[in-house]
C-alpha cells in the first residue's frame, strides 16, 4: 500500500498529516488550479477528492487537473460508485459502519470492486463513523442513516474497534459535509486509545486552532474542506498546516 504507507510516514514525521478535501461541485475549474498550487506551497500533504452528491460529473477532469499540478497523493473520497476514477492514486474504500444501511456497509462495494481492480487503484479500507454535528448532513440524508450522538463516546469506540477487527486500515471520524461543529476531542482521544488503527478526522474544522486540538487528541490525519473552500488564500492554508504539523 504505497500511498497509505506514505501517509503514515508523513504523519509520523510531522505529528499528523494535513489533507485538503476538494469537492468538484463547489469550485470552478479556473479557481481549482490556484487552490492546488497554494495547497502545495502552504503545506498540504495530500488531496482528497469527492462529494456527498456529485452533480456536475467532473470528477475525472478534477483529478486530472490536480495531478497535473502536483506529485502529492490524490485520493478519492467517494460519495457514490459513480465517483470512482482511474485518475486518482488511491481510494478510501469506505464502509459507513455507524449506519445500518446495507448498501453503504457492503452493497455498493461489490459493485465498485471489479472497477477498482481493473483500474489498479490502491484501496484503503476505511471504517467511516458519522458523528452528530447539530444539523443534518448531506451524507446522513442520502444514506438514510443516523449519526452517533456526540455524548455516546462508548458507541463510537465500539464501532471503531469493530471496524479494526474487520480488517479496516483506517478509522474516519466525520461530522459530515458542512458540519457546524467538529468531532468532540474526547471522542478522538478515546478512539485513539482504544484501537491501534490510525484515526482520520474531518467535518466542522473551521479554524487552525480546532485542527491543533484534534491532533493533540490523537488524530493522525486531519481533513479540511469547507473552511478553505470558503476562504481560499495561501495564508489560511499555511495556518492549518502549521496547526496540524505539531512536530515541525
Amino acid at each position: 500500500m504505497v500511498i497509505f504507507n506514505r501517509l503514515l510516514k508523513t504523519s509520523t514525521e510531522k505529528g499528523a498529516a494535513f489533507l485538503l478535501l476538494i469537492d468538484p461541485d463547489k469550485i470552478e475549474k479556473k479557481e481549482l488550479s490556484k487552490l492546488i498550487v497554494d495547497g502545495v506551497k502552504g503545506g498540504v500533504d495530500a488531496f482528497l477528492v469527492g462529494s456527498s452528491f456529485l452533480m456536475n460529473n467532473s470528477i475525472h477532469d478534477t483529478l486530472k487537473l490536480i495531478k497535473s499540478e502536483t506529485d502529492l497523493p490524490v485520493i478519492l473520497f467517494p460519495g457514490s460508485v459513480n465517483q470512482v476514477s482511474r485518475y486518482a492514486d488511491a481510494i478510501l474504500y469506505i464502509s459507513l459502519i455507524s449506519g445500518r444501511n446495507p448498501d453503504y456497509l457492503f452493497g455498493y462495494h461489490v459493485i465498485a470492486a471489479p472497477l477498482l481492480k481493473e483500474m489498479e487503484l490502491e484501496v484503503i479500507p476505511t471504517g467511516y463513523i458519522l458523528i452528530e454535528s447539530e444539523k443534518m448532513s448531506s451524507i446522513e440524508f442520502i444514506t438514510n442513516t443516523k449519526p452517533i450522538p456526540r455524548n455516546k463516546k462508548e458507541l463510537v469506540m465500539a464501532h471503531a474497534l469493530a471496524a479494526e477487527y474487520m480488517g479496516m486500515k483506517l478509522i474516519y471520524l466525520e461530522g459530515g459535509s458542512g458540519a457546524e461543529i467538529s468531532v468532540p476531542e474526547n471522542i478522538v482521544l478515546s478512539v485513539k486509545e482504544y484501537v491501534s488503527s490510525p484515526v482520520m478526522v474531518g467535518g466542522g474544522i473551521k479554524a487552525p486552532e480546532i485542527a491543533r486540538k484534534i491532533v493533540e487528541s490523537g488524530a493522525s490525519f486531519v481533513v479540511v474542506g469547507d473552511a478553505i473552500e470558503k476562504n481560499r488564500n495561501l495564508s489560511l492554508i499555511e495556518e492549518f498546516a502549521d496547526a496540524v504539523h505539531i512536530k515541525l
